[in-house]
């Protein structure tokens, strides 16, 4: 079924509850010092700092953030940058908004000890693991971390999800005859050259979300892959899927008029799309059902560490929650929020409708399924 907007139902459950304008190379300027003394680079909350109010003032004198692949139109970004400049004055520069997971986690490998260097990251939870695991993220808590669902952050607060969804079909029901709403449908030959993802799952979450998806839909698991890589070698085969990069550019030129992504980012479009003549549908494919977080953390070699962690501070305040939530995204703290009466009600009544209870893979299987694409993806669908 497409969802059309309004979306009128919230998911219960987990899921529910569940630029850098860089400047030139060069070293990384000393880290702001808070009460007491502490450093910024090494503070672990904002109590390091002697309480918020020293924390926004440490951030201020560093005067800007450095984010990296956040486009404005990914889950309402733009709205939560506008508004962490207007409540703090402090200008985000943004490097490489089109950027994948991988992308980010080579620019803080590459620019250690650079000026330019990410302060914050956003990542697929599969590469916020691999971060960790390299030792590349700084230990930070903010004041809502408690409030995090355990199984959503990491238990030494290096990174916590932030804002999450399901994997999607959109499709551009004026270029498709008939748009389909499951991956079966996706084989079918009326879509020849017309299915795409957005990106490489090797290095993108949102199409490493499509692939587990795919899996889920052909008799995988999340300790199982591998029909996944099956499924998309079939459509490869069969002349359907297209390399191409689906952005909301290629879209509105038809060059990839279905597009497998998560459902915020599919029902975002569908309001950007509207006045430039493209009938945009929505549908979570009830046969590969797979929803997952994109999680934030703060860069261990951040060259601006107090506005690094008053940023954190802002996406998990009640504020910054309900602007994920406008741009069609579930918060992490939305369970939280619910109770505790501080959640936009109606930007959650808008929510892509899905029923049931979402369950994600464990690090151990999100590890092995990222092996198994770093090893199959490129014969899968080459040629």
């Amino acid at each position: 079924m497409n969802v059309s907007l309004p979306r009128t139902t919230v998911l219960a459950g987990s899921l529910a509850a569940a630029v850098l304008t860089l400047s030139a190379c060069g070293a990384a300027p000393t880290a702001q010092s808070g009460a007491g003394g502490a450093k910024a680079a090494s503070a672990t909350s904002a109590k390091d700092f002697g309480g918020m109010d020293a924390l926004v003032n440490a951030a201020k004198k560093e005067g800007t953030l450095n984010a990296i692949a956040v486009p404005r139109d990914w889950a309402n970004y733009g709205a939560l940058i506008d508004g962490f400049t207007k409540k703090y004055g402090i200008q985000v520069k943004v490097d490489n908004p089109a950027g994948s997971s991988q992308d980010e986690i080579n620019a803080v490998t590459s620019r250690k000890g650079q000026d330019r260097a990410p302060d914050v990251l956003d990542l697929g939870s599969s590469f916020a693991l691999s971060a960790a695991q390299q030792g590349l993220l700084a230990p930070y808590k903010v004041a809502s971390y408690d409030a995090i669902p355990k199984g959503q952050k990491d238990a030494q607060a290096r990174w916590y999800n932030d804002y999450g969804g399901y994997t999607s079909i959109g499709c551009d029901a004026k270029r498709v005859a008939k748009c389909p709403e499951t991956f079966a449908e996706l084989l079918d030959p009326q879509y020849k050259g017309q299915v795409a993802l957005n990106g490489n799952p090797t290095k993108s979450g949102s199409a490493f979300g499509g692939v587990f998806a795919a899996s889920l839909a052909n008799g995988g698991s999340f300790d199982n892959i591998q029909p996944g890589l099956d499924f998309f070698a079939k459509l490869k085969k069969n002349g359907n899927y297209t390399p191409v990069e689906s952005t909301p550019a290629t879209v509105e030129k038809g060059e990839t008029p279905i597009s497998i992504d998560w459902d915020y980012l599919n029902a975002g479009y569908a309001d950007e799309f509207k006045g430039k003549g493209v009938d945009w549908k929505v549908a979570v494919p009830k046969d590969g059902k797979f929803s997952q977080y994109y999680s934030q953390a703060v860069n261990k070699d951040a060259p601006h560490p107090a506005a690094a962690r008053l940023w954190q501070e802002y996406l998990y305040s009640a504020e910054g929650q309900n602007l994920w939530l406008k741009g069609y995204a579930r918060p992490a703290l939305m369970a939280a929020m619910e109770k505790d009466g501080s959640l936009d009600k109606a930007a959650a009544a808008k929510l892509p409708k899905v029923s049931g209870t979402p369950t994600f893979p464990s690090e151990a299987q999100q590890s092995k399924a990222k092996q198994l694409l770093g090893q199959g993806w490129g014969k899968a669908v080459s040629g």
